[in-house]
């Protein structure tokens, strides 16, 4: 076996799985909260990216440095982002609250459809390609075959992410407040938790942490369209199902599992089954266990 493919397959699923988690994480939060799969939730991730593009461009003719450029429009797509879901869950899923959720489940197809045809006539529906804003770090150059200065930066930006959500949802007032909501949303109303504000919350984050997924992945493959806010939305719904939808431990382990089982798949059978390979794992785990990996029957989550 050659041991130097096998870390470059290996990293790449881990980069595959970095992107799939920040998605998979707003998912698993608003189910958790809501019990609601948000399946607008891709186009979120897909509007980062180019809010992300269009600052770029335009930040672009200053001759600014590129990593301040990828900050300032990281940022700025992060701001966006979260505002389109917390408009969304405001007009989309808020007035459904007390619908049957086949309802609310509609109406997100439906935001989903939106948003994706909304960007296709702002935009246009050939590919775009990105800028490469992350340079080429030096002390990578040995093991650059391995392991680029963009998967460098996405497998710990990840890792932030997650370490900061991590220290909201268990250490702080908000976290214990969607915890609590998550458990029992009417005794959290009658104990004073504002759970109207704490579902928008929920929105913000997840939109948030798409964003990010959006700007580093687009930055990493250097092209973007209208359309891949669905393709990445379906995997990184398969990787929160697969880890226990409405876990957030269990949503990050899906995404990790799903990318190291594409990217094996595709490493070492063929890259033209890359998507097959990721359903049939999901449904055998699914068989064997069908709360997921990490998941559990009671409304537990959060």
């Amino acid at each position: 076996m050659d041991l130097s493919y096998f870390f470059e397959l290996f990293l790449g699923g881990m980069t595959r799985g970095s992107i799939y988690a920040l998605i998979a994480l707003g998912y698993t939060m608003v189910y958790g909260i809501i019990k609601l799969i948000n399946f607008a939730h891709g186009e979120i991730y897909m509007i980062g990216a180019f809010t992300a593009l269009i600052i770029s461009s335009v930040l672009g003719f200053t001759g600014m440095n590129s990593i301040l450029i990828l900050v300032i429009s990281g940022v700025l797509a992060i701001f966006f982002s979260a505002a389109y879901g917390a408009t969304m869950e405001k007009i989309a899923y808020k007035p459904l609250r007390q619908a049957p959720r086949l309802s609310a489940l509609i109406s997100a197809i439906g935001m989903s459809m939106f948003l994706q045809n909304y960007v296709l006539l702002a935009q246009t529906p050939d590919f775009l390609p990105f800028p490469a804003l992350i340079p080429d770090f030096k002390f990578l150059k040995p093991i650059e075959k391995i392991l680029s200065s963009t998967q460098l930066v996405i497998l710990v930006t990840t890792a932030v992410v997650m370490i900061l959500l991590t220290i909201l949802i268990k250490f702080t007032r908000t976290g214990k407040a969607m915890r609590a909501t998550s458990q029992d949303a009417k005794m959290a109303q009658l104990l004073g938790i504002n759970i109207n504000r704490v579902i928008t919350i929920t929105f913000i984050i997840g939109s948030a942490t798409a964003a990010i997924g959006g700007v580093l992945i687009s930055s990493h493959t250097g092209q973007l369209n209208y359309y891949i806010g669905f393709i990445a939305g379906i995997k990184a719904f398969v990787a929160a199902v697969l880890g226990g939808i409405g876990s957030i431990p269990g949503a990050v382990l899906g995404s990790f599992v799903l990318g190291w089982t594409e990217s094996f798949g595709t490493g070492y059978v063929s890259s033209d089954y890359e998507d097959v390979f990721a359903f049939i794992f999901l449904l055998i785990i699914l068989i064997f266990r069908p709360s997921g990996i990490l998941g559990r029957s009671q409304n537990d989550k959060v």
